[in-house]
């Protein structure tokens, strides 16, 4: 197996969650008498998380009163109905399938807690081949820090120089960059193709999931 690690944020990278999220966030707004939002209102809300979810449904900030309680209303919610209309992206079990054959390690780095990320990576078979999961619980900071994807090194046994990590958001390009691997956007994620990636800087840009292997390939290359 080859001493190189390929790391993945999971909501908007591997798995379009979004659907799933949007039903929960839709919850929240049914208990406040309010209609539904559509999908594609919510979906570049969905890589940020309850926080960022509570704010597009119910214009609610972190500082709020109520926020705690209808944040665990919301994670309740989607734990019950996480794997209803979730999907990996076209492309992504090929892409798996590929880097098992060749023999390159890989795993998973979300800011999503392990208890929520797992039953879905349990359900669509990730974790079989996974050698990693890191969670947004797994270290006291989340990206844009970069600690979880040190701790994913850590518990791999393969240096940072040696990784590689992919996501939909600036923060994954961040973290990644400030813990000294290579990285590349998926930009058919939640930033959807956002014009600002250029700037983000990072190694590779992939318009499609099946344009990953061979961006892997380069990079293992070099």
């Amino acid at each position: 197996m080859l001493n190189k690690l390929v790391l993945f944020d999971f909501d908007g990278t591997l798995i379009d969650s979004a659907p799933d999220l949007a039903n929960s966030a839709n919850y929240l707004r049914s208990l406040h008498h309010l209609d539904p939002l559509p999908l594609d209102y919510l979906r570049p809300y969905a890589s940020k998380g309850a926080r960022g979810l509570l704010k597009a449904a119910l214009d609610m900030e972190t500082d709020h009163p109520d926020y705690e309680q209808q944040k665990d209303l919301f994670l309740t919610h989607y734990a019950a109905h996480s794997i209803v209309h979730s999907h990996p992206f076209d492309g992504i079990e090929e892409l798996i399938e590929q880097l098992n054959e060749l023999g390159v390690s890989w795993g998973v780095v979300t800011n999503k807690v392990v208890h929520l990320t797992q039953p879905i990576m349990d359900h669509f078979g990730l974790s079989q081949s996974s050698r990693v999961l890191v969670g947004g619980d797994s270290t006291p900071h989340i990206k844009p820090h970069p600690a979880p994807l040190f701790l994913a090194c850590e518990l791999t046994g393969i240096e940072p120089k040696n990784c590689i990590y992919i996501g939909d958001d600036e923060r994954d390009i961040v973290a990644g960059k400030a813990a000294g691997m290579a990285t590349l956007v998926t930009a058919y994620g939640y930033c959807n193709f956002d014009p600002a990636i250029p700037s983000w800087q990072a190694d590779y840009v992939s318009n499609h999931a099946q344009e990953i292997f061979p961006q892997i390939l380069d990079w293992l290359q070099k």
